[in-house]
């Protein structure tokens, strides 16, 4: 099923200037290993040495945060939208 995935500016480099990409995927983690198969290079900025979502990655299915979800094993349907947004940090 087709979902579509948001890149943020910060990884954009990797999806060749892309803002959105199409991919296939039936769960959360289905749809970024698509992502990381069609743009190499997003499994290790994504994932860290464990396979866990990086602390200061955060993914939203449909406005929804997958950590409030079943994470990584959220099921996605046809057309939904996954956002990947990096947490962002100041003072």
């Amino acid at each position: 099923m087709p979902v579509t995935v948001r890149i943020p500016t910060q990884l954009r480099n990797l999806s060749g200037g892309a803002g959105e990409v199409t991919l296939e995927g039936a769960t959360v983690a289905a749809a970024l290993k698509a992502l990381d198969a069609e743009h190499p290079g997003f499994a290790e900025r994504l994932y860290d040495d464990n396979g866990s979502l990086r602390r200061f990655v955060n993914v939203f299915l449909a406005e929804e945060d997958i950590r409030f979800l079943d994470g990584l094993d959220t099921p996605v349907t046809d057309g939904q939208t996954l956002s990947i947004v990096p947490a962002v940090a100041g003072g």
